[in-house]
C-alpha cells in the first residue's frame, strides 16, 4: 500500500486537474457550454435515455438536467420522443445534428490533446489511459460503460455540467 505522503501528493495532483478540466472547456463551441457537450457526450456514449437515467449519469438533480436538455433540443441536437412504456416520460435520442455536433467536439478534444501531449509517447499515453481508467473503477464511475458512437470520447465528468468559470 501506498505511503500517506504518496497520497497526498495524488490528492495534490487530482485537485491541478481541474486546470486540465477548464483548459478543455475553453474549446468549446460558444453554442454549446460543458453542460451541453456533456448530454451530447452520454447520448453518444449510452444511447437513448430517459431523463432521469441522465441526471444520474450526469450526477446532477432533474432542474439542471433539463436546462442542459433544453438547451441541445432548441438547437436541434436532441430530440423527446413518449416513452412508449410510460407517455409522461420522454426517451432523448440524438439527431443527425447533434451526432454532427458531438463529432466536432471530439475532434477539438482530440487535437487539445494531442498538442498539449505532443511531447509523450503512445506507451505513456497508454499508461495514462490505463491508470485513469482504474482509478475511476475505484470510484465506481457508472459511466465506464462500452462507448457507443465513435464521437462520445469526449471527456465527460461530474463537473462538466458547470461552466468554466464556475470550475
Amino acid at each position: 500500500m501506498a505511503e500517506r505522503a504518496q497520497f497526498e501528493e495524488l490528492a495534490r495532483q487530482l485537485s491541478a486537474v481541474g486546470a486540465v478540466k477548464r483548459d478543455m472547456g475553453r474549446i468549446l463551441p460558444p453554442d454549446c457550454p460543458t453542460g451541453s457537450a456533456a448530454v451530447l457526450t452520454l447520448l453518444g456514449r449510452h444511447g437513448d435515455m430517459r431523463m432521469s437515467k441522465l441526471a444520474e449519469l450526469l450526477a446532477v438533480d432533474m432542474s439542471v438536467t433539463s436546462r442542459h436538455v433544453a438547451h441541445v433540443a432548441a438547437r436541434g441536437w436532441i430530440e423527446r420522443h413518449p416513452d412508449p412504456a410510460d407517455k409522461r416520460s420522454r426517451i432523448l435520442h440524438l439527431t443527425p445534428a447533434g451526432l454532427e455536433q458531438l463529432d466536432e467536439l471530439s475532434r477539438r478534444t482530440t487535437h487539445l490533446l494531442a498538442e498539449r501531449l505532443a511531447d509523450w509517447t503512445d506507451d505513456e499515453v497508454g499508461q495514462l489511459i490505463r491508470l485513469m481508467t482504474r482509478l475511476r473503477s475505484s470510484f465506481g464511475d457508472c459511466r465506464s460503460a462500452p462507448v457507443r458512437h465513435p464521437s462520445a470520447a469526449v471527456p465527460v465528468c461530474e463537473e462538466t455540467t458547470r461552466t468554466p468559470a464556475s470550475t
